[in-house]
């Protein structure tokens, strides 16, 4: 759901409508549960449309992100919070982080960082975001958030002769190509967003030879058709990576 808002200070700076107090008391046994597995070096946040106050239950997803925790832990505990809140939530999704990953001085480091600060409220362990700055809305930003698309693309192209979850890969192909469309348009118009449905619309309006209704399509309904997703990632999300590249670049080891 869009944060109305997210977009820039007065003196350039990214803002967005994150707060504690913005989450509704529905999704407070799914956090608290979330709280009470992960063991305590784990640090835990939540994000999205839960920590902004826009989320819609039961369809609304309750997006975390956890540093510390390993990878297999973190599907683990997805699965189960998904199918024990499911009357209150559409999915629970566990991110997993580590604390080699915030400190890094790579793109995908800084983006960590500014995620962290902006997007995120703290549910538990050390909260590292305590202490970092406010962070500008610019091309470094939007590169540390998005600057995979190019490697997402790839494994895009691998999985699809064998994923036999067809839609659960249309709707991360949807998610993060979108992202990276409300990047290219923030940069273009000098704003910043991630609401991938406006900045869509934007994109069909600067780009009309690279339509993304399709994309935008499958955020509801994604494809139970594999060869459905074929000419949309040789098509649109091919071109968007171009783009991205082009216009504010792919990660880069320090």
């Amino acid at each position: 759901m869009h944060d109305p808002r997210e977009g820039i200070t007065p003196d350039g700076m990214i803002r967005t409508g994150v707060t504690r107090g913005a989450i509704a008391p529905v999704y407070t046994p799914v956090l608290q549960a979330a709280v009470a597995t992960v063991p305590g070096p784990v640090s835990l946040y939540v994000y999205g449309s839960v920590a902004t106050g826009t989320a819609t239950p039961p369809t609304s997803d309750v997006d975390l992100l956890s540093i510390g925790l390993p990878a297999s832990e973190a599907e683990r505990l997805s699965i189960e919070l998904s199918e024990r809140f499911r009357c209150r939530c559409r999915d629970v999704s566990v991110g997993p982080a580590s604390w080699g990953d915030l400190e890094d001085q790579s793109d995908e480091g800084y983006g960590l960082r500014v995620f962290l600060r902006h997007y995120c409220v703290h549910l538990a362990g050390a909260d590292p975001s305590d202490g970092l700055p406010e962070y500008p809305a610019d091309a470094r930003a939007a590169r540390g958030f998005n600057g995979d698309i190019a490697q997402h693309l790839q494994r895009w192209r691998s999985a699809l002769p064998r994923d036999t979850e067809v839609a659960r890969l249309g709707t991360r192909i949807a998610r993060k190509t979108l992202l990276a469309v409300a990047a290219l348009v923030s940069l273009r118009d000098a704003t910043w967003s991630t609401d991938r449905r406006a900045c869509a619309a934007r994109w069909n309006e600067l780009e009309p030879a690279i339509w993304v209704d399709t994309l935008v399509a499958w955020l509801d309904a994604p494809p139970g058709d594999r060869d459905a997703i074929t000419p949309v990632l040789e098509g649109p999300v091919a071109a968007i990576v171009r783009a991205f590249e082009s216009e504010i670049g792919l990660w880069v080891s320090p």
